[in-house]
């Protein structure tokens, strides 16, 4: 009995220093986090799912007041804005976002909307991305890590 206690006493002592080592600390400090604003609980569930299997930290908002705040609070890497939603709209979201961050985060816009015009103006305020729904998640993973690449904070 007393080795069981010992056992897991040294077991629970090796976890403590890995989990306090310089390298697990390192690896936590490197984890982007990701904001999905969005109003649509299954394409804000698949995109959890997938980018949280990739290793991101996920932040979810509800609709554009949500997410402002939430931008506000957590400092995301990268926001994943869609264009239509209740409260407050991806367009006046972006525009919030490039005009009170000093350092500007970067944003994929997601849209069911086809018109050309909407694609422009995302573009004038400086989206980074801009994908049209029903979307490949292989397309969308490929922009997340394109500009978390480019952006190594």
């Amino acid at each position: 009995m007393a080795t069981k206690k010992s056992s897991s006493t040294s077991l629970a002592s090796e976890e403590k220093q890995a989990l306090d080592s310089p390298n697990a600390q390192a690896v936590e400090t490197r984890r982007k986090r990701i904001l999905i604003v969005d109003d649509d609980v299954e394409i804000v569930e698949s995109i959890r799912v997938a980018l949280e299997s990739l290793g991101y930290q996920i932040l979810i908002a509800r609709d554009g007041n949500q997410g402002l705040a939430l931008a506000d609070a957590e400092d995301p890497d990268l926001v994943i804005l869609d264009m239509m939603m209740p409260k407050r709209s991806g367009f006046l979201v972006l525009e919030k976002l490039r005009q009170t961050r000093k350092v500007p985060v970067r944003v994929i816009m997601i849209t069911a909307n086809e018109g050309s015009r909407h694609k422009a103006y995302a573009e004038m305020l400086g989206v980074d991305d801009y994908i049209r729904k029903p979307f490949a998640m292989d397309r969308l993973i490929e922009s997340v890590q394109r500009l978390l690449q480019d952006n190594p904070s």
